[in-house]
This record gives C-alpha cells, sequence and structure tokens, in this order.
C-alpha cells in the first residue's frame, strides 16, 4: 500500500508599507481548514506545470490576486505532522515587497493590511512564518537596498530614509545616510523635481537588490 505524500504548498510574506507602517498583506480563506480565518495567499505546488518552487509562487499570486510584486525570494521551508490538519504538510515561503500604491492600483480585492506587530488570528503557522519574514527583511535592510522595493518608482531622499526607519524601526541620522548613500551609489538621480514645495527635492530611482560591505545605519 502506497505511503501518503506530503501536501506541498507555498506560501507569500507580502509587505508593504501603509501610513507609515510595516504591514503584511492577507486574505480570508474561503474553504476548511480555517475556513474565514485571515491566511498568507499560498498555493499547491503543480510539479506538471510548475519548474520550480519560484514558478509556483509567481503563479499562486497571479491566479489569486493578479498581482506580481517587486521583490520575491525564497525565505525559508515549514514542515511537519502538525501544521496542517489534513496532513504531514511542507510549505516553502517567500518575502515579497512591494510599494502600497502598486497594490492598490492592481484592483486586487483580496487583500487586507495588518499591522506585523499586531497581527489578527492567522491559519496554520502563519504568524511564525510573517515573524520570519520581518525579521529577515530588517537583518538586510542593514547591509542591502532591498527596503527600496517599498518605494514608488520615483521618491526623495527623505522618503529613502524614512522606510529605512520604519524597517529598522530606529532614527537615523541626516547627515550620515545621505553621505553614505553617496558613497554606495545604489540609487540613481533623475532630471525630476518633486512639485508643490517651497524647496523642490530631486527624485531618484532604484536599480534593483544590492548588497553593501558595510553597514548603511548610524544610529543617532
Amino acid at each position: 500500500m502506497p505511503r501518503p505524500q506530503p501536501i506541498l504548498t507555498v506560501d507569500a510574506v507580502l509587505l508593504t508599507l501603509e501610513d507609515g507602517q510595516l504591514k503584511v498583506a492577507l486574505h480570508e480563506r474561503s474553504a476548511d481548514p480555517f475556513k474565514g480565518i485571515k491566511a498568507l495567499p499560498g498555493g499547491f505546488v503543480h510539479p506538471e506545470e510548475d519548474s520550480c518552487a519560484l514558478d509556483t509562487a509567481y503563479r499562486v499570486l497571479r491566479q489569486k490576486t493578479g498581482f506580481i510584486p517587486r521583490h520575491l525570494e525564497q525565505l525559508c521551508v515549514f514542515s511537519g505532522p502538525e501544521r496542517d490538519p489534513r496532513g504531514w504538510s511542507v510549505s516553502i515561503a517567500f518575502v515579497a515587497l512591494s510599494p502600497i500604491e502598486a497594490l492598490r492600483s492592481s484592483g486586487s480585492p483580496v487583500f487586507s493590511y495588518a499591522r506585523v506587530d499586531a497581527l489578527p488570528e492567522l491559519a496554520f503557522d502563519h504568524r511564525e512564518i510573517v515573524a520570519q519574514a520581518v525579521q529577515r527583511l530588517r537583518s538586510k535592510a542593514g547591509y542591502s537596498s532591498l527596503p527600496c522595493a517599498l518605494l514608488p518608482e520615483r521618491f526623495t531622499l527623505r522618503e529613502l530614509q524614512e522606510v529605512y526607519e520604519q524597517v529598522l524601526g530606529q532614527a537615523l541620522d541626516k547627515s550620515s545616510f545621505r553621505r553614505k548613500i553617496e558613497e554606495l551609489a545604489f540609487v540613481t538621480p533623475s532630471e525630476e523635481f518633486t512639485a508643490g514645495t517651497h524647496r523642490p527635492a530631486r527624485l531618484y530611482s532604484f536599480q534593483g537588490y544590492t548588497a553593501f560591505d558595510r553597514s548603511l545605519t548610524t544610529r543617532k
């Protein structure tokens, strides 16, 4: 008699910034188990069409939400007999980042947003998955450009610093932060400026993920 196979899924922790707070996108489950409970967007791996788990994550997000995040990377594997009442299960978790403007403009009715430090009841072990995703983002923020994926296409240096401060949960010295931005050159200045202000600020763009050989953060 063949042994039962583990349930194999992916789950995406989609992080964004709304009203100056780090939040995670959730949806309400429409079927058991945990019907009516908030959960991360996720789904089953389809071996016949998914060439890898990353493909599964993109497919699930596209099919369930119509949305593709700006940044998506594998986080960790969660597994065991207790995490899903349907049986022994494996979830390959991903962390995704997106500006809130992009999420809103997608028109997806799926998402609600919860503060990562004030989560509602979540299905399965999704609370633990969210906690590890937030830890990953905050850890990488100190030595990489990863928080830039939470910004719109064009942003000011002030907005860039605010995003780092919101992700890290600490204030940063303005002059030191801007000096390091210039030295590391991971954002590109444009010829555009903000409008409707007394002192227009130059707008910058994010050119992709970059890791640094030094810390970007300095406490006041």
